[in-house]
């Protein structure tokens, strides 16, 4: 039986969500159909650039992405602190920055409107927008609509591009945030389609590695790091960004062919300031979606997700 998403996404439990989403059809996503000898590797750029772009909209920061051949992932972190403090007229804004203004909305910022009941009907409609802007299941709609719609039209063909539901694991703490992200920027080589991350081109990772190549600290789409001159967790990715690459790079070379079972002399910091095991830090992030894991988090995490939505069982990944 199929499980309420307010079951599987909770922001009070955890903001930090590893998505999944499947094309439904044997024609690719993206990349090379062998079945019917068409490239659509142009595709990538398209799931690409309406995740950044919705990212700005939307109250959902980007941890790390990854496009692949039928299927993309995200790691995404909720902040519905932020959605609940903007005002009226920037949740407005923000909304109405992808989609149509009504008419009702525009009297409201121009002052225009006359009557209480105008006045309650623009708040109704604004604090839904405001709900929304901090949904993770509106934020993935958004982005299948539009590449659907593309990829029928492309296609010359209707009906479902997408499988029905995408597929949320809740990370509970550090360590499953970590595994989750190393996980999706290693996804092109583990598939074989790039022999290191800094060459997987569609991935967080990389973008980030040409952001520092270019000089640049931060890529405003994307999750900043710890290291960046906050004082505090919120609005942020726990690790140092050098911690972060050093780790993926060394987890990289774990999971290739020709290197098998090697280990570097020298370990990333993160995994002494996180106390994880090498060989668990590689089997998490090798094996995240083997088995349907829909909480990923240590014992205590896992109970207070347990205790805060009243469940009696819970499919879980358990992190020591």
């Amino acid at each position: 039986m199929t499980t309420a998403r307010s079951q599987l996404i909770c922001p009070e439990v955890t903001p930090y969500y590893h998505c999944v989403s499947r094309c439904v059809r044997r024609s690719f996503l993206c990349g090379y159909d062998n079945y019917n000898g068409q490239s659509y590797e142009h595709r990538r750029e398209w799931v690409e650039s309406r995740i950044l772009s919705l990212s700005s909209i939307y109250c959902i920061r980007i941890c790390a992405y990854a496009v692949m051949s039928n299927h993309y992932h995200l790691v995404a972190f909720i902040d519905k602190q932020t959605a609940q403090s903007l005002s009226p007229h920037e949740v407005i804004e923000r909304w109405c920055t992808a989609h149509q203004m009504p008419s009702l909305i525009q009297r409201f910022v121009s002052g225009h409107l006359v009557s209480k009941a105008e006045y309650k009907a623009c708040d109704q409609i604004i604090e839904t927008w405001r709900q929304r802007l901090y949904s993770l299941s509106w934020f993935m709609k958004e982005i299948n609509y539009d590449i659907a719609l593309l990829a029928n039209q492309e296609d010359q063909c209707t009906g479902r591009f997408w499988e029905g539901r995408f597929k949320s694991q809740a990370l509970l703490d550090d360590k499953a945030l970590l595994a989750a992200m190393a996980y999706v920027d290693l996804n092109p080589v583990r598939a074989g389609v790039a022999e290191t991350p800094e060459q997987s081109e569609h991935t967080a990772l990389k973008k980030r590695l040409t952001a520092l190549e270019q000089g640049k600290i931060k890529v405003p789409e994307l999750a900043d790091f710890m290291g960046y001159g906050h004082q505090e967790k919120r609005h942020v990715i726990p690790f140092r960004l050098t911690d972060y690459i050093e780790l993926v790079d060394w987890i990289g070379r774990q999971i290739r062919a020709d290197k098998q079972g090697y280990i570097s002399p020298q370990l990333p910091n993160i995994l002494t300031r996180l106390s994880l095991p090498q060989q668990e830090c590689l089997a998490l992030c090798t094996a995240l979606e083997k088995k349907p894991r829909l909480w990923i988090g240590s014992s205590e995490r896992l109970n207070f997700a347990k205790h805060h939505l009243k469940r009696k069982r819970m499919i879980g990944l358990h992190i020591s």
